[in-house]
């Protein structure tokens, strides 16, 4: 029998180890999100008190489904289209949707990046003045009204065009020397950046009512449907779990690898860091609100707003100030490239795995136009809107749709849930049963049905930040259902003849190998 789990490993790369999957892991889950929107969301939903539904939601449907990514790329060996087609071939289409929607993410994250790479430097030099807002839309980002303009902004162009030079050549060296490597060598940077900048926040005259502000619990806030919508959305939106990521990265580990322990690690740490970057966060929107005589509401956010408008009037006025500005925005660059890498490495493997191409040529024929596209609509003067918006809804009607679908095709279509169950016994430390199957079958989906369907009245109700009608279908619900006609489309090319559509058989004496 040909030993098809060795040569995938040498064809496709693999991590090292157990420690370098679970990093690499680590560092796509943690992201942006994590550290400018958690803090705000559990501020909004009963404060202390949702820590709670956090913490259900976290159990019975973050980790569920993230073993349910890993069961799917480390039993098929293959990318999000071809773990899906090795599982059932009516569920490929799934797995392009999950590359479509992760090249719509890639093109809009780098452009955040490169903001922060920018305010990093001008932290140094609280270069915002006294009016950071003004100073965003204005001078930075050259913000007129929403629509679309090709005027480009160069102070955005230069920056997007190195972080895509960096992706370029952290993609190419490969799985391990790429990939694994910048993991091993970021996530212990990230975590230490923000441990001193969350140090210093602390130190900050007001830190204390900004700790009150959040975590106080609001015990009233858990009767609302709303604060657990909220809860089981954060959870969902800061894994990566549901676009194909966890998938590509666990195709990437050996045979014998306790995949359930992992998943712990991985979801435990990812909270863990958002707990992290709450306590930092909130501590500084508590000395802002201390030195401006008002209540910490009135200078909390998230997003954009939190990171580059909140965060440099805080720099501006809080002792050391420089120092914190580049601790929080090396923070957010160290954090985003990991995330960024994550998501186009599922358009590469998918496209390596379909057309038989090199690590290198996948990496150009993937990159380089992701990054002409960035550069496009992201480094001009309408930049900013066009992101948001694809933002908005690539999240909403993308990654949250995708993932139900996911979970009840699988389920009651390819009834695959006992055989992935079965995968993940084999070597994990944790077993999953019973439980397991009915948390992705039905709860997790219903939960996640809950938040799709809050959102999509409100967005069908209220156009979306007031935007033009023509900008939300073109750059909104065009962009989401693109990404879904896209998928079908791929799913009707044929593999190479030489790729097996049939789950590889484990072999206890395989030895992985990487290239």
């Amino acid at each position: 029998m040909t030993d098809t789990t060795t040569t995938d490993a040498g064809r496709r790369g693999a991590f090292t180890s157990r420690r370098v999957f679970i990093l690499a892991a680590i560092g796509s889950a943690v992201g942006l999100g994590n550290i400018w929107r958690f803090p705000y969301v559990a501020y909004e939903n009963g404060g202390g008190a949702f820590l709670l539904p956090y913490l259900v939601a976290l159990l019975t449907a973050g980790i569920p489904f993230l073993l349910l990514d890993y069961a799917l790329g480390h039993r098929a060996r293959g990318s999000a289209p071809l773990s899906f087609a090795r599982t059932d071939r009516r569920t490929e289409w799934i797995g392009w949707w999950q590359v479509g929607i992760c090249f719509a993410i890639a093109v809009y994250y780098a452009a955040v990046i490169a903001w922060a790479v920018r305010y990093t430097g001008f932290s140094l030099t609280t270069a915002w003045g006294e009016d950071p807002e003004g100073f965003l839309f204005g001078s930075f980002l050259q913000a007129g009204d929403p629509g679309v303009s090709l005027d480009v902004v160069p102070g955005v162009l230069v920056p997007l065009a190195v972080v895509w030079l960096v992706v370029l050549g952290i993609m190419a060296l490969g799985v391990q020397k790429g990939i694994g490597t910048t993991a091993v060598v970021f996530i212990p940077v990230l975590v230490l950046a923000f441990l001193a900048l969350v140090v210093q926040a602390l130190l900050l005259p007001g830190a204390g009512a900004g700790l009150d502000a959040l975590f106080s619990p609001n015990w009233s806030a858990l009767a609302q449907t709303s604060v657990w919508a909220a809860a089981f959305g954060q959870i969902f939106f800061s894994l990566s779990v549901g676009f194909g990521i966890m998938i590509t990265y666990s195709s990437y580990v050996g045979r014998r690898e306790d995949m359930t322990g992992s998943g712990l690690v991985v979801g435990f740490s990812n909270s863990g860091f958002e707990l992290l970057a709450g306590i930092g966060v909130f501590a500084a929107l508590g000395f802002m609100a201390q030195a401006n005589g008002v209540a910490v509401d009135e200078v909390a956010s998230s997003g954009l707003g939190l990171a580059f408008v909140a965060f440099p009037a805080i720099i501006g006025e809080a002792p050391l100030g420089a120092l914190l500005g580049v601790l929080f925005f090396g923070s957010l660059v160290f954090a985003g490239i990991t995330s960024l890498v994550s998501v186009i490495e599922v358009v590469v493997s998918a496209v390596r795995d379909k057309f038989e191409m090199t690590r290198v040529g996948a990496t150009v024929a993937v990159v380089v136009p992701s990054a002409l596209v960035s550069l496009v609509f992201f480094s001009t003067t309408s930049g900013v809107y066009v992101l948001d918006i694809v933002d908005r809804f690539v999240n909403q009607y993308g990654i949250l749709l995708a993932a139900i679908a996911s979970m009840l095709v699988l389920a009651w279509v390819s009834r695959a849930l006992t055989p992935l169950a079965a995968h993940l016994n084999r070597t994990g430390s944790v077993r999953v049963g019973r439980w397991w199957v009915w948390l992705v079958a039905a709860v997790t989906p219903a939960a996640l049905t809950v938040v799709l369907v809050q959102e999509l009245v409100t967005d069908l109700t209220t156009p979306y930040e007031g935007y033009p009608g023509w900008m939300l279908g073109l750059f909104g619900w065009g962009v989401a259902g693109a990404v879904i006609v896209l998928g079908v489309l791929a799913s009707f090319v044929r593999w190479r003849k030489d790729t097996p559509l049939t789950i590889p058989e484990p072999d206890d004496k395989t030895t992985e190998v990487t290239r």
